[in-house]
């Protein structure tokens, strides 16, 4: 019995021996077909190696890089998943799995992927890093969320300047649509180009050809949602009596805009006239009350009315809603702070000031309530 199990042991590390030399060729023979560019051969080899070795990180990430380069997005897809299964932390990878999961129109899922990668510190001003980026925005654009996709967009522009593809995703963006790119209503273009070039001047700091651009967009659009909002975004700073002129035509004409609403609450909130915005702050939490932006707006006025205890419910609230919201914790701090619960606006301040330094570096670009971000190729080169 001592005999057959020593035996057998030994032709099992003989066979373990085996397969890692194998493995090894398999790998050297896969670099060198990848290196000649003999891809379909690579292909055979990778997958030949994967079979030997699952767990081989290098293996995955060229296999799914190859297919990826010859639009081969479903078997790249099942490979980039394999990736970051073993490397959960490889940034790159979740961007080239997003945009996989993008071609073969899994947009939910590329959504969450592409935002992975980002959060993860995709980082740099390689192709893959604006491919991914520009992928997201419109993703987001998509799925609604306009100001994260302005903010990502508005960035990009500065560096790729006068892309077409950027332009229509910041006309898109501007106006609030709810579409892909490829997926804009043909009457719509020319109005999504116009806002676009408006958006892309505001970024590049061209600001008369933006006002020009906005001020024709009014002119030809005037009664339709979401421009007058725009235009009101673009004034808020240089000129906010005009900007909420704006902000109020646009509730003429789209009652229910909470943005709008929140905008002309967030600029009295400035002007330090709670009563003035106390009634846009309530129709905004009326409107949507899962916005965290609508229940900050609503307990900072309520606090400036001495209306404490009502703040601090309406901010907890809001903290509930966006737990990692760095504005948040701070009025709940000074509203804290207000009630005399010292130790509360301690912890409150304390987590303010730790989610701020992680947004500062995640920051891309001005942010603001509304939103409006050259040329990109439509997927990028493999990244050795």
């Amino acid at each position: 019995m001592i005999l057959f199990s020593t035996a057998l042991l030994g032709l099992l590390v003989t066979s373990a021996v085996g397969r890692q030399r194998n493995f090894e060729e398999l790998a050297k023979q896969a670099a060198e077909a990848r290196e000649s560019e003999d891809l379909q051969k690579a292909i055979t080899l990778y997958r030949q190696a994967l079979e030997l070795h699952s767990s081989w990180l290098e293996g995955w990430w060229y296999l799914g890089t190859i297919l990826y380069d010859l639009d081969r997005y479903p078997e790249a897809t099942d490979a980039f998943r394999r990736f970051v299964s073993l490397d959960p932390e490889a940034a790159p990878g979740w961007s080239l799995l997003g945009l996989c999961e993008f071609q073969t129109r899994q947009y939910d899922r590329a959504l969450a992927s592409l935002n992975q990668g980002r959060v993860l510190g995709l980082a740099g001003k390689d192709q893959l890093t604006y491919v991914a980026k520009y992928h997201l925005a419109v993703l987001m654009n998509r799925f609604e969320e306009f100001e994260e996709a302005f903010s990502i967009l508005f960035a990009l522009a500065r560096e790729h300047y006068d892309s077409p593809k950027i332009k229509e995703a910041l006309g898109i963006s501007v106006l609030r649509l709810p579409f892909l790119p490829q997926e804009l209503p043909a009457d719509r273009r020319e109005m999504i180009l116009l806002a676009g070039r408006a958006a892309l001047y505001s970024a590049t700091f061209r600001i008369d050809g933006a006002k020009s651009s906005y001020e024709e967009l009014v002119e030809r659009y005037p009664d339709t949602a979401n421009i007058h909002y725009a235009y009101g975004v673009f004034l808020l700073q240089a000129n906010p009596d005009q900007a909420l002129e704006e902000f109020r035509r646009e509730l003429e004409i789209s009652p229910l805009h909470v943005p709008a609403h929140l905008q002309i609450a967030f600029e009295y909130i400035r002007r330090d006239d709670p009563q003035a915005g106390l009634a846009y702050a309530e129709k905004a939490v009326e409107l949507d009350p899962k916005s965290f932006a609508a229940r900050n707006a609503l307990g900072r006025i309520l606090l400036a009315m001495d209306e404490i205890e009502q703040a601090i419910g309406q901010l907890e609230t809001g903290l509930q809603l966006a737990p990692d919201s760095p504005e948040m914790h701070f009025a709940l701090a000074r509203a804290y702070s207000r009630a005399g619960r010292k130790e509360e606006a301690k912890r409150a301040r304390q987590e303010f000031l730790r989610l701020n330094k992680i947004a500062r570096t995640k920051r891309e670009g001005p942010q603001s309530v509304g939103g409006t971000p050259v040329d990109v190729s439509e997927k990028p080169r493999r990244q050795d």
